[in-house]
């Protein structure tokens, strides 16, 4: 008997792309995207457009969270 992996469903806007950005251009678009977040709630929108930002600057931090991993991470760790 083997044992399966199953591994947790992953959204398509979570799905990793074949070009991956480096760690410093990441921090530039999260910064970017939080100045544009604060910009539209003083502003006072709300709905749809504070909500793209919102997903935008999530997918980055996730995408950050995984250059620092492949930066810092020996090769051989992830194997295991």
């Amino acid at each position: 008997m083997s044992a399966t992996v199953l591994r947790p469903a992953v959204p398509s806007r979570f799905r990793r792309g074949h070009t991956r950005a480096t760690v410093e251009t990441l921090l530039d678009e999260i910064s970017r995207l939080t100045v544009e977040r604060q910009r539209l709630r003083d502003r006072g929108v709300n709905g749809s457009r504070l909500e793209r930002n919102r997903v935008r600057l999530a997918r980055k931090q996730w995408e950050l969270s995984h250059a620092l991993i492949e930066r810092y991470v020996p090769s051989d760790s992830k194997a295991v």
